[in-house]
């Protein structure tokens, strides 16, 4: 397997991977992803150089998304002084379950986000899915807080706003890197 910064041509692939997440996701129970996602928004993402797509072949096993850029309102000014990178929409296909892709993923973000300068690993979930919160404390992150106002349509409730992080460090990932250098943290 190989892990590469997607492209425009990956858009629709991104969306569908989203779309199976969100049904598999809801028989299950939780609410998570149950408005499509976006295309637009996706593909900003995308031309950013943010979204990355790890490959069996031609298939695509999982993505993940890694930016500097932190979802606004979530993280305090104090937090935000520290160099941290963010992880978003971390997705395995179904038919990739249960290989720790996932871990794997989350461990190359992190080694990225080490090589780039940056001290944390941070992402933000679902604040009522407690079994993906389960899952991220199980991959060693450690809950931060939960944000709970501000941010979501009408004044309610913010959805995703359970916090959490984890030190940088280098890793090996199990997969042939194929994306730039890590630009440097800026302070």
């Amino acid at each position: 397997m190989k892990i590469t910064t997607a492209t425009p041509a990956d858009l629709q692939r991104l969306l569908d991977f989203r779309m199976e997440a969100a049904s598999w996701i809801s028989a299950r129970g939780s609410d998570q992803w149950s408005r499509p996602y976006p295309a637009d928004r996706l593909l900003a993402t995308i031309e950013a150089g943010t979204v990355f797509m790890l490959r069996d072949g031609k298939r695509t096993a999982a993505t993940i998304t890694l930016t500097s850029e932190a979802e606004e309102g979530l993280w305090s000014d104090e937090e935000l002084s520290e160099p941290s990178m963010f992880v978003n929409k971390l997705t395995v296909s179904r038919d990739y379950a249960g290989r720790n892709l996932g871990g794997e993923l989350l461990d190359w973000s992190g080694d990225r986000a080490y090589r780039a300068g940056a001290k944390w690993l941070r992402l933000d979930a679902w604040t009522t899915n407690a079994r993906l919160q389960r899952y991220y404390l199980d991959q060693g992150f450690q809950h931060v807080g939960t944000v709970l106002e501000g941010g979501a349509i009408n004044g309610g409730p913010r959805v995703s706003g359970w916090l959490a992080q984890r030190s940088t460090r280098p890793t090996e990932p199990n997969f042939t890197d194929e994306t730039p250098s890590p630009q440097p943290f800026r302070t």
